[in-house]
């Protein structure tokens, strides 16, 4: 299943809807042009998973791309509803260590203005 994503705007953070597999080629080229076309927007941005069912080595570092550029612009990528095998994964490699990971899209968001204060 391709990589499918909306985006939509929330609490002033844009949220990244994704749907189907995150995977080395056009999958992963795709989410990388569309966060960081709205990095440009806004540094603060959500990567909603839940119904992301595959991510594989390429797109782990995908989103470790995502995450230094968005530091490196001086905001964040959170990831938010991440599933059990994703959340496995993130667990296994020990990026749960770098991401900062939301039960949903809104304590995503809410977390932005914490991280502000």
């Amino acid at each position: 299943m391709q990589l499918r994503m909306s985006t939509r705007s929330m609490q002033g953070v844009l949220v990244v809807d994704c749907s189907g597999r995150i995977v080395f080629g056009e999958e992963s080229a795709s989410l990388r042009d569309t966060v960081k076309k709205l990095l440009v927007q806004s540094p603060q941005v959500v990567l909603s998973l839940r119904e992301v069912n595959y991510v594989d080595s390429g797109g782990l570092g995908t989103l470790v791309s995502l995450y230094t550029t968005a530091r490196n612009a001086g905001g964040a990528v959170k990831l938010a509803r991440v599933n059990q095998r994703v959340g496995n994964l993130l667990q296994l490699t020990k990026l749960l260590t770098i991401f900062d990971v939301f039960d949903d899209e809104e304590a995503a968001a809410k977390s932005f203005k914490k991280d502000a204060a």
